[in-house]
């Protein structure tokens, strides 16, 4: 089973073959961890938990790195700190407690690593030692800064020359700079902000060589694969390249550099100013379910943008709940559990994470027989874990237990009603399981009752 990855660093598909099988390393860029994560962080999470999920797959969990950080230091923390008069410390963790309960929300399996920016400060101090010694840093009034000209290899990461990136990119402008496009590796901190003491006096890190520490510490001078959003390509991702590849010169760095596009919403870049920024958190608040939400995200090719619609978002829960219907009426999920991943939705997914086709061959599990491989697919997808499939299917079974005899009910109404031309308790009946989410169909052959999305077997229970 051979995986194909496309390579941002090379700009073509490339088989996956990692430097030790034995320990295969993924690192993705985390959030910030100042406010809830939106609908575009969560594509990134989703697209990376079912690449580690394939790894796993091939590999074996217990072969497979997967590092996933979050950066609890932060201009944006300090400021949100300052305008709410709270402890530092008590809004990162608030926030990583939101995001652990979104991201599970969504399906998605916690990393095996999960590192917080200030816990490797350490780390960070003494690669930018290492930077300056060999001529890549510079200290200038209490920053230390990377200098850009140094490494002749930036801007291929992101396909930029350095003069097109000065010309064109928007970059502070500032007098201890010797180059425009120079990047802080440490700046100074008064005593109003968090800091650390280093060499160059009280400071504390900038962004990019937060990540860069990070991951030579958890994987390695050298590891397999990169990920984060395609947001993340320039700056971030070509300054961590830049001061690792320098810090630790001929390793490399990553192999395999991934991004995901961006998403949008009802075709509109998603923004608080347009009213269609949403939060995971609001999602769910409004009524979303996770397992639809992730599918939706998983609905289009990562390197493709995502146009999230109230369209797509339906389909998603109509698939959903049509899969369970079947697996509920046909499946075994004992035996289930038991199976390989289908044929199909693995090819898919080795073909470059293609998860777009990867839902087309689960949506193609649409037979008795198949009741079982489709529940291991939604498993193994990460739409509803063993757990969660259990509970829905039970769920689901009691409810097809009640029909015949809600049914039945409805049937003797009908035939009452034809004898005293008075359908009042017929459609007060109809109405009542419409309200619990039944839909109902009658035509001179009987009564068809089908679950909706929401339909309740406690519900049900109460009128039979």
């Amino acid at each position: 089973m051979t995986i194909r990855l496309y390579n941002v660093k090379t700009r073509q598909k490339e088989d996956f073959a990692p430097i030790d099988a034995g320990d295969v390393r993924m690192y993705v860029c985390g959030p910030t961890v100042y406010d809830r994560a939106h609908l575009g962080n969560a594509r990134a999470v989703v697209v990376f938990d079912v690449l580690f999920r394939l790894l796993r797959h091939k590999y074996g969990a217990d072969h497979v790195n997967y590092v996933r950080n979050f950066t609890d230091v932060d201009d944006k923390i300090n400021a949100k700190a300052t305008e709410t008069g709270r402890a530092i410390g008590d809004i990162t963790d608030e926030t990583i407690g939101w995001y652990h309960a979104d991201m599970d929300a969504i399906g998605a399996l916690r990393p095996t690593h999960e590192p917080r920016a200030t816990g490797y400060i350490g780390e960070m101090i003494a690669m930018i030692e290492v930077l300056i010694v060999r001529g890549h840093a510079y200290e200038a009034q209490g920053h230390v800064l990377f200098d850009v000209r140094s490494y002749p290899d930036y801007g291929r990461l992101s396909g930029r020359s350095v003069d097109d990136m000065i010309a064109g990119a928007r970059v502070e402008v500032a007098p201890y700079k010797r180059d425009p496009m120079d990047f802080v590796l440490w700046k100074p901190s008064d005593a109003s902000l968090p800091g650390w003491e280093s060499p160059w006096g009280r400071g504390r890190p900038g962004w990019h060589i937060e990540c860069s520490a990070m991951a030579a510490a958890l994987l390695g001078k050298t590891f397999d694969i990169h990920g984060g959003g395609a947001d993340l390509a320039f700056p971030h991702h070509e300054n961590e390249l830049a001061q690792s590849s320098c810090a630790h010169p001929g390793v490399g760095f990553a192999n395999v550099w991934m991004h995901n596009e961006m998403l949008q919403v009802e075709g509109k870049k998603m923004s608080k100013s347009l009213g269609n920024f949403f939060t995971v958190r609001d999602k769910l608040a409004q009524g979303s379910s996770g397992p639809a939400m992730r599918l939706t995200l998983l609905s289009s090719h990562y390197r493709k943008p995502l146009d999230w619609t109230v369209e797509r978002e339906v389909d998603s829960e109509l698939r959903i709940h049509g899969s369970l219907q079947l697996i509920a009426m046909y499946g075994d999920l004992d035996i289930a559990r038991t199976l390989e991943p289908n044929a199909g939705i693995l090819a898919a997914l080795r073909e470059d994470l293609n998860t777009h086709e990867a839902i087309s061959a689960m949506s193609r599990l649409n037979g008795s027989h198949e009741a079982n491989d489709l529940a291991r697919s939604l498993e193994f997808l990460g739409i509803l874990s063993w757990d969660e499939l259990r509970e829905r299917v039970e769920r689901y079974r009691k409810v097809l237990a009640l029909l015949p005899d809600l049914a039945d009910k409805l049937e003797c109404l009908r035939r009452e009603a034809k004898e005293t031309r008075n359908f009042t308790k017929v459609d007060d009946f109809k109405a009542k399981l419409s309200r619990a989410h039944l839909s109902v169909m009658m035509n001179p052959d009987g009564v068809n009752l089908r679950p909706e999305i929401d339909v309740s077997p406690d519900e049900l229970e109460a009128l039979k």
